[in-house]
């Protein structure tokens, strides 16, 4: 095979590779909830934080959500729905959490440009979860 001919190889023949890439992309979704579990109290202030309420309700919905949907992906159980709902929260949270554009310039104002455009890709790599998950044939490899 020459280096030509392995750019051609469909990321399917390396389903190893494609877990784990997969899991790369879940990592925050499932930090995060584990994060949230572990602090629950600061799951609650970072509710309250981006007020939503009731607070803790919302903390155990997140947890539920983020860690059922990066299951779904890695197991390839309706993973074209879970990829989309995890672009689709991220999006909403990214737009809730990371307004840099009312911040006033300097640090804090860059790190939540770097935040927010690295959100956006997630949500790409979540499209392309779905995209690949929809062109795959029913009962292929994971």
């Amino acid at each position: 095979m020459t280096i030509s001919d392995s750019a051609t190889v469909p990321a399917r023949q390396a389903p190893a590779l494609r877990w784990v890439a997969m899991l790369l992309l879940c990592g925050a979704y499932i930090q995060g909830p584990v994060t949230k579990i572990l602090d629950f109290s600061g799951a609650i202030a970072e509710m309250n934080h981006f007020g939503l309420s009731p607070a803790p309700v919302f903390a155990v919905l997140v947890i539920v959500f983020e860690l059922t949907a990066s299951a779904m992906i890695l197991v390839g159980r309706w993973r074209w729905l879970a990829a989309l709902c995890l672009a689709g929260f991220t999006l909403v949270a990214t737009f809730i959490a990371l307004r840099f554009w009312e911040l006033p310039a300097g640090q804090d104002r860059m790190m939540a440009t770097n935040a927010f455009f690295e959100h956006l890709g997630l949500i790409g790599g979540f499209l392309l979860v779905a995209l690949d998950d929809f062109a795959r044939p029913k009962g292929a490899d994971n």
